[in-house]
């Protein structure tokens, strides 16, 4: 059987020809369709306004700075009272850092896993302090800190776009505000005290 290897040789550039139209054709088909199709977007569902991730990433390092802060008191407060608000902190603002994370995690926001720079320094100056000293710099403290976190819970409680981010600041904002109250009247003894010595 003899082959025709001439009738083959000439397909073989038509063939080639074929097919490189039909890609092109392909490609330019396709980067029209990309050109004219909308860019994908990530599902909304679980996202939330900035300003919401925003309150959520403060309120974070807030707690951080409250449990740090009290941890450091319980150990070198130097009144029962000093110490028992100290326990309460941490007590109180371990459950709701409990709570936020829940609710970062429901709306796909990454919390900041601990306080900030600015905290950070402000726990390095109240730790070089002892005795009726360190009590009065502690509460202070606590009552500066708190006066923000009212602050800052106030406006997301009426602010927030996120129904539950909202809900959440709603119900935080009463215990701060005993926070709040609790640490005024703290900061007053314990002036009184370190007036003393």
């Amino acid at each position: 059987m003899t082959v025709n290897t001439s009738s083959r040789v000439r397909r073989a550039p038509a063939l080639a020809a074929i097919v490189l139209a039909v890609g092109g054709c392909l490609a330019a088909g396709a980067a029209s369709a990309q050109a004219t199709m909308p860019a994908a977007t990530p599902a909304s569902g679980a996202k939330v306004a900035h300003a919401d991730s925003s309150f959520l990433k403060d309120a974070a390092e807030a707690n951080f700075a409250e449990i740090n802060a009290a941890n450091i008191a319980v150990t070198k407060g130097s009144s029962a009272d000093v110490k028992s608000f100290a326990q309460k902190m941490i007590d109180q603002h371990k459950q709701a850092d409990s709570d936020l994370q829940s609710l970062a995690v429901a709306k796909g926001v990454k919390l900041p896993a601990d306080a900030s720079m600015m905290q950070k320094g402000k726990l390095k100056v109240l730790e070089q302090r002892d005795g009726t000293s360190f009590d009065h710099h502690y509460a202070e403290g606590q009552v500066s800190a708190h006066k923000d976190a009212v602050k800052l819970f106030t406006k997301a409680s009426t602010d927030a776009k996120d129904a539950d981010v909202k809900a959440w600041a709603v119900k935080m904002l009463p215990t701060l505000q005993q926070h709040l109250q609790d640490a005024q009247a703290l900061e007053k003894t314990t002036r009184a005290a370190d007036k003393k010595k």
